[in-house]
């Protein structure tokens, strides 16, 4: 059982060492908001072109 103590007692620690830095951060470090801007390409807004039937010649 020593061993199986020691890696949940080495678990326990790494958990709580990831806690404390998250904790930090939230408490220390102020986030900066920036503008975003995204262009986006014309031909990504024009609809797809749609192939005629060719059986009836009529588009769908």
């Amino acid at each position: 059982m020593p061993t199986l103590t020691r890696l949940l007692t080495l678990l326990a620690l790494l958990v709580g060492a990831v806690y404390a830095a998250m904790a930090a951060l939230v408490a220390f470090v102020e986030p900066v908001p920036v503008p975003v801007t995204v262009k986006v390409p014309i031909p990504a807004l024009q609809p797809a072109p749609v192939a005629p039937n060719t059986q009836t010649g009529v588009a769908k």
